[in-house]
């Protein structure tokens, strides 16, 4: 995947990313950092795991995501489009969930919620977004996981959009 994410980021114009992270923590940023050559497109990352950073550094609505403890398809589409704003990116990958189990919040396995956003004529526009289960791992797995699922969409996306 390495060098397939930098040959498509790079053909036959620059696309540049972003990324916001909560559930995953670091762990797409470490993995986009890791392939050679990735500051030709990587711009950055963010890590936001309290709503407050999600609405303050990403324009996260704050009373719907207060509402899901920040955990939903429509809070994954607003830090992927506010990625893409705050690091003026072509494109931005984002999750959010939960990266074990949660008694309090009703959470009994593992799960992350993603969106991916690119730019278009008309701004920022979310092109894809799914959910990650990962029942029956512990949770540096769960993130790996995710992470490793998330790089493999835009790696497909990519493919789709280059031809």
């Amino acid at each position: 995947m390495p060098s397939e994410l930098k040959e498509l980021m790079l053909r036959p114009t620059r696309l540049t990313l972003g990324v916001a992270e909560s559930m995953t923590c670091g762990w797409i940023q470490a993995r986009i950092g890791a392939v050679p050559g990735a500051s030709e497109f990587f711009l950055g990352g963010l890590t936001a795991y309290e709503i407050d950073q999600k609405v303050r550094h990403l324009g996260v609505d704050r009373v719907p995501a207060t509402a899901v403890n920040a955990v939903s398809p429509d809070v994954a589409e607003q830090m992927a489009l506010g990625a893409c704003a705050f690091f003026k990116s072509d494109l931005s990958l984002a999750t959010t969930g939960y990266a074990e189990p949660s008694a309090g919040q009703g959470v009994r396995e593992p799960f992350a919620f993603w969106a991916l956003a690119q730019v278009r004529d008309s701004g920022p526009a979310v092109v894809r977004h799914g959910r990650v289960d990962c029942a029956g791992t512990g949770r540096v797995q769960a993130q790996q996981h995710v992470a490793d699922t998330v790089l493999r969409e835009l790696v497909n996306y990519l493919v789709t959009l280059r031809g």
